[in-house]
């Protein structure tokens, strides 16, 4: 029997303690390159045409097991192609990598280039269209799709009729569930538009936030994060784990585990010394839930990383990041203007 994929994994014990189920996934590498293809999309999946490709990088069909609560995959457009035009219940979020282009969904057209990103949002029909006839087209796509499955919102497939159509009666207008105003909000978040700040964390472009109420992005927070040659970012501290993809440069990702210590209460001991993790340009690097890290930049030239977090982590009670240490950039900047 052929093996299927795998869209949302259980978690089992013996016990009521997880720590050895937290410490083999710890102890999984955490930098993925071009060698490392999950799923070839050869199985279970609607979108590919015989002239697009896709293929995961990370998702919960994982061995080692990393995270469900990001998957992360790439799609190529070659020159004037396209992939088929499908659906499903969850929201995708998609930065374009290279290329210009334009989607088709719910039957409206929105046009995306690079540095765009560009959403798909819940119970949306969509399809992915290069409009250069000479360059190729690619985008990396995130999303906390395992949050939809768990909520037994399963329908997803193919453009297509319904099987058996003389059981049902008259199309309804689906999109009467969403939230009102839902439809009204931003598709595409136009790379122009965005601003770069300099923080405690470092240079940050937020792209898409909860405080970015306007955007029809409900489930996946993104950034883009530049760090000059030779610096580094903040050493920061938040819950929700998250997958950083390397768009130039290289570096490292310097981690700190936390225990917790569950005594009167919970307790944080963060570890003394730091694991590293090697990556260059292409790369993605996973950092896990409840881990300290930061990133360097060991190049000449500037470092520039796209940075994922499932945003559930921000609204069951874990809305904060702790900067134990500034940013190079942001510490020089305060000694010189204090």
């Amino acid at each position: 029997m052929a093996k299927g994929r795998v869209f949302l994994r259980g978690l089992t014990s013996e016990r009521y303690g997880l720590d050895e189920l937290r410490r083999e996934i710890l102890s999984a590498p955490r930098v993925r390159g071009d060698e490392v293809v999950v799923d070839d999309a050869s199985v279970g999946h609607s979108g590919d045409s015989q002239e697009s490709r896709t293929w995961w990088r990370v998702g919960p069909g994982d061995e080692p097991f990393l995270t469900q609560t990001l998957q992360v995959h790439f799609v190529e457009l070659p020159p004037g192609a396209s992939n088929h035009g499908h659906g499903h219940q969850n929201e995708a979020v998609f930065y374009i990598l290279e290329g210009r282009g334009y989607e088709i969904h719910d039957d409206v057209r929105y046009d995306w280039g690079q540095g765009d990103l560009v959403v798909a949002h819940v119970d949306s029909v969509h399809r992915h269209f290069n409009a250069s006839d000479r360059e190729r087209a690619v985008m990396i796509i995130m999303k906390a799709k395992s949050l939809w499955m768990y909520m037994g919102l399963l329908q997803q497939g193919r453009s297509g009729p319904v099987e058996d159509e003389a059981r049902y009666g008259p199309r309804e207008d689906w999109s009467q569930l969403w939230t009102p105003g839902f439809a009204d909000r931003v598709k595409v978040v136009k790379h122009g538009e965005t601003e770069w700040q300099d923080t405690a964390d470092g240079r940050i472009r937020v792209l898409t936030s909860k405080d970015n109420t306007d955007q029809r992005i409900v489930s996946v927070d993104v950034y883009e994060q530049e760090i000059p040659p030779h610096g580094r970012s903040g050493k920061h501290w938040h819950m929700s784990d998250e997958v950083a993809f390397v768009i130039s440069g290289r570096g490292r990702s310097l981690h700190w585990e936390v225990e917790a210590e569950i005594a009167e209460r919970y307790y944080a001991r963060v570890a003394k010394e730091q694991t590293e993790h090697a990556f260059a340009a292409g790369d993605t690097i996973y950092v896990p839930t409840n881990t300290v890290h930061r990133y360097e930049n060991d190049g000449d030239e500037p470092l520039t990383l796209l940075v994922g977090q499932n945003r559930i982590f921000k609204h069951i009670g874990y809305d904060n990041v702790v900067v134990l240490e500034p940013s190079e950039s942001e510490a020089v900047a305060s000694t010189t203007t204090g």
